[in-house]
């Protein structure tokens, strides 16, 4: 009896190069990444052109990519499992996006959180960057080029995907079944990490230095971070995100750092005072980025990631290549 041959599903994620990578990223992100990769044909990059969205200096992005990809091989994303490349070097996802773009409309694109978010904070209407209405349509791309089943993402970053499935659907139906409609999974817990300093606001690579851990900063930084994190009214060390969000949050950091069940962490502090807890909480977080800048240092130093990303960006355009072929037939360009 001939051996049953299982495929596995496909899942596709990538994180901008803008910034400093946070403790949040790697909570949100990346550990989920590294727990995907056995499960699924995984397919993760860095988003380069999502960094040119809005200003930013060529010295910054080369170092934030460089960090990032670095970054992820330290923290286990392996290069025999997953397909990891640049964005930028695989040059269909610039293509399929331009053509996602004109299959969107004024009003969907409008709606689109990041959009109205960004855009708010800019007092001249006319100085907002076309980048930060049109990007959809790449991320859109992103996705639809690998015929991804799944996309991980954030509680905040799930509308990106229901939009993709509009866009599918809608080319679908124009031009006969072409792209398949992605789901989106969103991680049950940890998969959002709040400011240090307002634990009602996420942990963003663009808010204040004093709420943001970033995983390649002074460790000592990071520690006073942690000890002067807002807390809450009570002793009590309990998750209770609604009444409690200080102490769920830095529930969540140190579950997702040493591996163990919230419920457990509960009862270990039960009785303890917030100073130990928070004391606890940076301990694990100073081992856990003192690993991991002592692995990133190795990898930057071997010279292993122009390797990676070379062998990451041939897959990757091997699977882009046929499918914008296909687009290009379907719309008449071919």
């Amino acid at each position: 009896m001939a051996e049953e041959i299982i495929t596995k599903k496909r899942m596709i994620s990538g994180i901008k190069p803008t910034g400093k990578l946070t403790l949040g990223n790697y909570i949100g992100a990346v550990n989920q990444f590294i727990s995907y990769q056995d499960e699924y044909e995984m397919y993760v990059f860095i988003a380069d052109l999502h960094a040119l969205t809005l200003p930013i200096e060529a010295k910054e992005l080369r170092q934030n990519t460089k960090d990032l990809i670095s970054i992820y091989l330290a923290c286990g994303l392996d290069p025999n499992k997953v397909v990891l490349f640049k964005q930028s070097d695989v040059h269909e996802h610039a293509e399929l996006g331009y053509i996602m773009t004109f299959n969107s409309n004024m009003g969907e694109l409008s709606r689109m959180t990041q959009y109205k978010d960004k855009s708010s904070k800019i007092s001249d209407r006319q100085s907002i960057p076309t980048g930060i209405f049109i990007y959809p349509g790449l991320m859109a791309a992103d996705i639809l080029l690998y015929d991804a089943d799944y996309v991980p993402v954030g509680v905040d970053q799930k509308q990106h995907v229901e939009l993709t499935r509009d866009l599918a659907i809608r080319f679908n139906s124009r031009y006969s079944e072409t792209f398949k409609v992605p789901e989106p999974v969103v991680a049950k817990r940890g998969s959002k990490v709040y400011s240090l300093s307002d634990p009602t606001k996420k942990m963003s690579k663009s808010e204040s230095d004093k709420g943001t851990i970033y995983l390649l900063e002074d460790v000592n930084i990071a520690r006073k971070k942690i000890m002067s994190a807002v807390t809450d009214l009570g002793h009590e060390v309990k998750f209770d995100p609604e009444n409690k969000p200080g102490i769920s949050n830095l529930l969540t950091i140190m579950s997702t750092l040493s591996s163990t069940p919230i419920e457990e962490l509960e009862k270990r502090f039960e009785g303890s005072g917030y100073g130990d807890f928070k004391k606890a909480v940076a301990d694990v977080v100073v081992d856990f980025m003192t690993n991991l800048q002592a692995k990133v240092k190795e990898i930057q130093a071997s010279g292993v990631i122009d390797k990676v990303l070379e062998e990451g960006a041939l897959k990757a355009s091997y699977v882009a290549r046929k499918k914008l072929s296909k687009v290009y037939r379907k719309v008449g360009l071919r």
